[in-house]
């Protein structure tokens, strides 16, 4: 007899930097998960997109046995004279 577990799905949080750019449209990634990133027409649909990106990339990295990156997180800005 096959006896199936409750799990509880995780959940991560990680800081997304968006960028509009100059053509038109946005860019977004994820400084935690490298290689993490995609873009879009509006906000809303880099924000979707990139939702779907880390999904997509912790779902590869506990498909191939890798640990998916934990822990604090932070961001900070640093102005300096041009």
């Amino acid at each position: 007899m096959k006896v199936m577990q409750n799990q509880r799905s995780k959940t991560f949080s990680y800081s997304v930097f968006y960028e509009q750019v100059p053509e038109g449209g946005y860019v977004a990634f994820v400084p935690a998960l490298p290689g993490c990133h995609t873009q879009g027409e509006t906000l809303e649909e880099t924000e979707r997109n990139i939702k779907e990106a880390m999904a997509a990339y912790l779902e590869s990295l506990a498909a191939h046995g890798d640990s998916i990156p934990v822990g604090p997180s932070f961001q900070g800005r640093v102005t300096v004279p041009a």
